[in-house]
């Protein structure tokens, strides 16, 4: 699920600014983005934002943020030790190819990397683990609160398609029997149309629509299709802090096993066409599960 927080605040180094940004994902997939100040903290920073995540891919950037910056105004920085890098480049490019000429200002800032951010300065003194921890808490705690506001929205979504799918599964029902006696009608004109008009065997017909009856039976699929979707609005009521996406996602295949079933066992376009209805409905259903923790 999509979400993003940020929180920021002062440390013995300085002022930290955290950034946390989540979007989809079957696994928990954790990234960092760190200065070097920070980078023998990156298990322990894992660590403290697993209890808040249980799935999804969550990026997590740190940077250090200026004083100056905290005023509207970003600082920038001249690497000194870059341009002098460059310079012995040149040099020797100069001296080993006999090319004549020296670098200028114009050439030297074609090079992006020579003006840096300020912020890009590490911190002079050493950050406590738990100064760290409570600000990436609290960005946690942000981007919980929107991954939260987005599953409401989310929650009603489901709510409707699986109340589409019943729909189409009550018409479903009361479309069932009427094939057999539509059937029953069919074969009878059938074979007495080639005995050409001598008595049919109403027990030999009765016999093959019998036969049909259970072959065409979609009673059990009914079942166990209202049984998926009742779990799943059970799932959708609880109360617990369980994720619940893995479940869901194996419900919808389910449901689709069962849908699949009903269509092979149609034999009749209308109930042929309400399958189809049911597949793009669980389609999307599959799509959103996808998004639920």
């Amino acid at each position: 699920m999509t979400g993003y927080g940020e929180a920021s605040g002062p440390t013995a180094a300085g002022t930290l600014r955290v950034e946390l940004r989540t979007v989809n994902h079957r696994y928990l997939n954790l990234n960092t983005r760190l200065p070097s100040s920070l980078a023998r903290w990156e298990n322990e920073i894992k660590d403290w934002l697993r209890p808040a995540f249980s799935r999804g891919h969550v990026n997590c950037t740190a940077r250090w943020e200026p004083a100056s910056e905290a005023a509207g105004e970003r600082r920038y920085r001249l690497d000194e030790d870059r341009v002098a890098n460059y310079l012995r480049l040149f040099e020797v490019l100069a001296s080993k190819f006999g090319v004549s000429g020296s670098p200028d200002l114009a050439l030297l800032t074609r090079f992006n990397d020579v003006i840096v951010r300020a912020e890009e300065e590490e911190a002079s003194h050493e950050v406590q683990g738990e100064e760290l921890r409570e600000i990436l808490v609290e960005a946690a705690k942000q981007v919980t609160q929107m991954r939260i506001d987005e599953g409401q929205r989310l929650e009603t979504d489901l709510r409707e398609r699986v109340g589409a799918i019943e729909q189409s599964l009550s018409a479903i029902e009361a479309l069932a029997p009427t094939r057999l006696e539509n059937e029953r009608i069919r074969l009878s004109e059938a074979v007495q149309e080639l005995l050409e008009g001598a008595p049919v065997d109403q027990t030999r017909v009765a016999q093959e629509i019998a036969f049909l009856a259970e072959r065409w039976d979609v009673n059990e699929e009914l079942v166990r299709f209202r049984s998926h979707n009742e779990l799943l609005l059970d799932l959708l009521d609880s109360d617990s802090e369980e994720p619940v996406g893995k479940r869901l996602s194996f419900l919808v295949q389910e449901m689709h096993r069962e849908a699949n079933t009903i269509g092979s066992k149609a034999n009749d376009a209308g109930i042929s066409h309400l399958v189809v209805a049911i597949k793009d409905e669980l389609e999307r259903l599959r799509e959103q599960v996808e998004n639920v923790e």
